[in-house]
This record gives C-alpha cells, sequence and structure tokens, in this order.
C-alpha cells in the first residue's frame, strides 16, 4: 500500500482538464467554401425578409459582424424584428454541407487526448450537429454549447437612441454570442468549465482575445501568427500536435508513471 501511495503522488498533474473547441472554420477550413456560402445566405436573407437594400448588405454585414460578433446579433440590436429559428433556416439550413468530408486524422487526433472536450458555437444546434456529423466526429466531444443554449426566444429591442445616450454608444443585443465575455461565462456555468484549466480552440481573434481575458489558455486556428491574447496559433487544426506537445507529453508522462506504478506493485519482493 505505501508503494501504492507513493507512485500515485508521483503521477504528473495536467496542465488541462478540458478541451473547448469552436466549429466553424475551426474544426474543418475556410477553404472548404461553407462559410462564404453562409454568408452569402445571410445576405439573401437581409434583402427577401428584412427588406434591406441590396447596396447596403455588404456594409452592414462587415459593420455588425465587427460590432456584435455575429451578423443576427448586429440586427437585433438595431431593431430588426425575425424569427430565430427562421433565420437558422435560410442561414444554415440551405448550406451545401456535402462540402464537408470525415475527417479520420482530426478525429484519431482528438480522440488520443483523455480530456473532456466541449463544443462552443454561436451557431444553432441543427448546424452544429449536421457539421459534426459530416466530419465524422459526432462522438469525439462531451457537451455542446451553441445558440440554443445561450439564447431563449429573443425580443425585439428598441434601437433608437435618447437624447442623452453618449454618443458612438452601440445598442444592446439580446442575443448572447462570443465574443460577449457574457457568453464565455455562461457558457463556463453551463459546461461545468474551470478556464484556468482549459484550452480554447477558435479562428476569431476577437473571440480568442476575450477568450484570454476569462483566464481561458488560447489556440488561434487559421494562422500561424501570434497576436495579443494568442498562446498558441495554428494554420490547421490537424497540426494540434506540433503547436501544442504538451498535451500529449502530459499524457505520455502519465501513462509512464502508471506503468512504472503497477509494475513495482505486482513484483514480488523476495528476502
Amino acid at each position: 500500500m505505501e508503494f501504492e501511495n507513493e507512485y500515485q503522488q508521483q503521477i504528473p498533474q495536467s496542465r488541462y482538464e478540458c478541451l473547448l473547441f469552436d466549429v466553424d472554420d475551426t474544426l474543418y477550413p475556410l477553404s472548404s467554401g461553407l462559410s462564404a456560402e453562409c454568408t452569402k445566405n445571410i445576405k439573401e436573407y437581409m434583402v427577401k425578409k428584412l427588406d434591406i437594400e441590396e447596396s447596403k448588405v455588404l456594409e452592414m454585414c462587415v459593420q455588425l459582424y465587427k460590432d456584435y460578433g455575429t451578423t443576427m446579433a448586429g440586427l437585433r440590436a438595431i431593431g430588426y424584428d425575425f424569427d430565430d429559428d427562421d433565420y437558422h433556416s435560410f442561414v444554415h439550413g440551405r448550406l451545401p454541407y456535402e462540402y464537408l468530408k470525415p475527417d479520420p486524422v482530426l478525429k484519431s487526433l482528438l480522440n488520443s487526448l483523455p480530456f473532456r472536450k466541449v463544443i462552443f458555437s454561436n451557431a444553432n444546434k441543427a448546424h452544429v450537429a449536421e457539421v459534426l456529423g459530416r466530419l465524422g466526429l459526432g462522438d469525439c466531444f462531451d457537451d455542446v454549447i451553441c445558440f440554443e443554449s445561450l439564447n431563449h426566444k429573443t425580443q425585439t429591442v428598441n434601437a433608437s437612441k435618447s437624447d442623452n445616450e453618449p454618443v458612438g454608444l452601440l445598442p444592446k443585443s439580446p442575443i448572447v454570442c462570443k465574443p460577449s465575455e457574457n457568453a464565455f461565462q455562461q457558457a463556463f456555468k453551463m459546461a461545468s468549465i474551470n478556464p484556468h484549466k482549459t484550452l480554447f480552440f477558435d479562428d476569431s481573434i476577437r473571440n480568442i482575445q476575450t477568450a484570454k481575458l476569462t483566464g481561458l489558455t488560447t489556440v488561434w486556428v487559421g494562422s500561424s501568427q501570434r497576436k495579443n491574447g494568442v498562446d498558441y496559433a495554428l494554420e490547421s487544426i490537424h497540426n494540434i500536435r506540433e503547436a501544442v506537445p504538451e498535451l500529449w507529453e502530459s499524457v505520455n508522462k502519465s501513462k509512464d508513471v502508471q506503468c512504472s506504478q503497477k509494475i513495482a506493485i505486482e513484483t514480488p519482493v523476495e528476502a
């Protein structure tokens, strides 16, 4: 028993206990073309469903995404009224998911890491499920935080500003989503995540920078350049092992100590 306790104490404690992943342009590359189709659908929705002049749509999309993290959240903030499910059905439900193919390499990488794995996406649950299914990763994650997790049916917000409102102050959106710090804090509570023991993967530099403020260790996917708030940077999610070798090092050390422990306990000592 003394030997067992001694070796148990020698097993190294991993720096991480959870891996938190964005979905779009993170688990699959931007080059797949799916995001471009999503953007096209958003613009079409704005024209056909919200009667926004086509000449203004592109500029609006860029600005709303910049201000709010998603065009949807921005549209809500400035007073547009629409049904959440209808929006997601139009924007995500018509996507050419056949662009995505099974990714056995990523599946193997994820399965080789004995850490809890959680999805954290601004997209709706149907889209997340479809993407994970197409990539063959449906059984790789322990929990999913998505649009429905953070948002109940939202109400229209009065976007008009009072005469006393400071110039430049953005109207608040009723939609909770990244890169809002509130979205991260809610996700932590829902999935019982300790941010100080969690590695976060996302393609958005704004999401990454907010994540860093919450205590998460960050991995910027889609770029090899380090910026403020970025702990690790990798061009492809397939480069996890090269970019964050400590994940596997801690696993291997733990296995080595456990193996030594087993041998020491089972080997009889002769007087």
